[in-house]
């Protein structure tokens, strides 16, 4: 009895502190708690598969890869459209620049063919208009000839002769 007297106050002190602090254990007081460690070897236990659980995880993998799909889908064409749309109005502002420009061309192309302005630069270089009968225009010869094969042909001649 002495022996155990001696070795309760060190015995309920490893109590302590092995004893989880989560919950605590109901004892009876002055009998002693012992634990022991117990190595447990599980390399050799080999986990059985559940077929039921596998073919849930199939069907949830298989579900998952098939909304990524879909959302990848989505993704790429949003990203086209937004795409053709900078496309799209990238070529109105070229249009609007080069109906700008032929605008300006045809403009430009007006005043240039203005007769005064082409008589006045004429009389400048020293040109004048030709005189009567100084212009000769040419007969089309073979005009009863039409259904013969001709290789090419010239319409509206005219000769202007310059005395010399």
């Amino acid at each position: 009895m002495a022996i155990w007297a001696s070795a309760l106050p060190q015995i309920l002190s490893a109590n302590k502190t092995n004893v989880a602090s989560a919950a605590p254990r109901r004892y009876m007081p002055g009998a002693p708690e012992i634990y022991f460690h117990k190595a447990i070897d599980n390399s050799r236990l080999v986990r059985a598969t559940d077929p039921v659980r596998k073919r849930e995880m199939h069907m949830f993998a298989a579900a998952v890869a098939v909304c990524c799909l879909v959302v990848l889908v989505y993704v790429v064409q949003h990203c086209s459209s937004l795409q053709y749309g900078y496309k799209i109005e990238d070529a109105r502002t070229r249009l609007e620049e080069m109906s700008n420009v032929n605008r300006t061309l045809k403009l430009e192309e007006a005043t240039l063919k203005d007769p005064e302005r082409i008589n006045a630069l004429a009389q400048q270089m020293g040109l004048a208009l030709p005189a009567v009968g100084q212009v000769q225009r040419l007969e089309e010869s073979g005009e009863a000839d039409s259904n013969v094969p001709v290789m090419a042909r010239a319409n509206n001649i005219s000769v202007i002769s310059v005395p010399n």
